[in-house]
This record gives structure tokens, sequence and C-alpha cells, in this order.
């Protein structure tokens, strides 16, 4: 159902891959809500997912940008502008990838060229893409950008494997970026804590069904679906939210302050 919370507001939307990503969910609700919105992912992920047809439904023009390179960035953010007609509103950052996990590396025996690799993807884009937007000046007064995390960062999953380590770095450029873009011109930089999510980087994990099972199980609501966390991203873009920054915020069905929940022992 469309409020337009994000009536004539512009945004970019990243790591929207197929109807299982939460980018995707997030691309669609923001529309609906009245945004207009750019679209990017890594051209490796442009030709192995379903972006274009996304594009086409959305009115929403996609740009090819590897969140790595400060070049494509700088295009991508630069344009962005152009296309949507004005400074940014919003901005998605949904963006994680670990060779080391994919190979089946363990972390005592992580390849730590490829941890590299990992922190650059899954962290530094975050901190590399909120500096082209600070000198750029590309986000409006009151702009909103997320960061999607998962709480591992702050916990021990042993098979979430040096994601973990990213997720904390993650974090804690979302804090640091949050003051100086709050001094700058109030805008608030946040990230999301999600419930484990059926999309395709989740899933890759090891024993993914296992735990989302567990829980599922766990958490007094349930684990939060896709598009439950889309509509959270929904509510930090909006006015709702101005005062609203510097924070990990938890869309867990209240996983992350649960002990232990009888239904887990079956009881």
């Amino acid at each position: 159902m469309s409020n337009n919370l994000l009536a004539g507001k512009r945004g970019v939307i990243s790591g929207a891959l197929n109807e299982q990503s939460i980018a995707w969910k997030v691309a669609e609700k923001c529309v609906e809500q009245g945004a207009t919105i750019v679209l990017t992912n890594a051209p490796v992920a442009m030709r192995m997912g379903e972006i274009k047809g996304l594009s086409e439904r959305l009115n929403a023009e996609v740009i090819s940008c590897d969140a790595t390179n400060m070049e494509d960035l700088n295009n991508l953010f630069s344009r962005s502008q152009e296309i949507l007609g004005g400074k940014l509103d919003f901005v998605l950052h949904s963006i994680g990838m670990s060779v080391n996990v994919r190979k089946g590396k363990h972390y005592t025996d992580l390849n730590h060229e490829w941890t590299k690799q990992t922190m650059d993807i899954s962290a530094m884009s975050f901190h590399k893409m909120m500096q082209v937007l600070y000198k750029q000046d590309a986000m409006a007064d009151w702009g909103s950008i997320v960061g999607l995390t998962y709480m591992a960062a702050q916990r021990v999953f042993p098979d979430y494997n040096e994601m973990a380590d990213a997720k904390a770095m993650l974090e804690s450029i979302g804090r640091s970026f949050g003051y100086h873009f709050g001094v700058k011109n109030h805008v608030r930089v946040n990230t999301i804590s999600q419930s484990p999510t059926w999309t395709t980087a989740g899933s890759g994990v090891k024993g993914f069904k296992e735990f989302f099972d567990y829980a599922q199980k766990m958490s007094p609501l349930g684990n939060a679906p896709a598009e439950a966390c889309a509509d959270y991203c929904i509510s930090l873009f909006s006015d709702f939210t101005r005062f609203v920054t510097m924070q990990n915020l938890f869309h867990d069905g209240g996983f992350s302050n649960m002990g232990m929940n009888p239904a887990v022992l079956g009881l």
C-alpha cells in the first residue's frame, strides 16, 4: 500500500540481483512510495542477474558500477544526479561478497588476499561510496544513507566466516561517516542488521537452512522477510526518521535480544 512517503525524492539503489534480493524489494517499494530511482550493480552481477527487467518495470535507469572503483563511483553519482534532476535524497548500500566463503575456506585457514577482496567489496565500498557522495556534495539536506549488515558483526556465527569482520567494519564506517555527514548537511547514516534471509548471497553460507530454521524458532516474531526489511528501509529514507543516525538497527524479529527460547528446546 502506497502512502507516498517518498514522494518527490530521488535515490540510488545498489545490489538488486533478482527477486530474492532485499535491494530488489527496496527498489520496488521506493517507486511504490513515489520516489524516482537509479539502479546499480557490478558488471558481473548485471550479467548474472535480472536487473534489466526490474529497470524496465520501474522505469529506472541502470548504471553499471564496480563499487570498489572510485572512477566508477564518481560516474555513478554524477550521472544519477543528471538522470534524476537533482541531488540524492537516499542511497542504499547492499553489497557483499566473500571468495573464501564461496571456496569453502575455513576461518582458521583464510586466503588473506581473498580476505582483502572481501573487505574492499563488502565494507570499504561503503566508505568509498560515501566519500564520493561527500566530495560531490551529491546528497540533499536531511538525506539518508543505509547499509545492510548482519549481527555476526557482534556475535560469533562460525560459518559466516570473515564476512563477520567485514560487517563489523561496515557498521563502524556507518557511525564514523554518519558524524561527518550529519555535521555537513544533516544527512543521516544507518545500518540495518537483518534476519537471515533467503537471498542468493545468504543461502550460499554453509548450513544456512539449519540456521534459518533455528533463528525462526528463536525469534519471538520469527525471521523478518526481505519485503519487511524493504519497508524498514523506506522508513529510514522518509522524513519520519530525520533524527535517527549513526545507529545499527536490528530488524530480526527480536533474535538479537534473546538468550534462549523454549521453542528451540521443544518445550
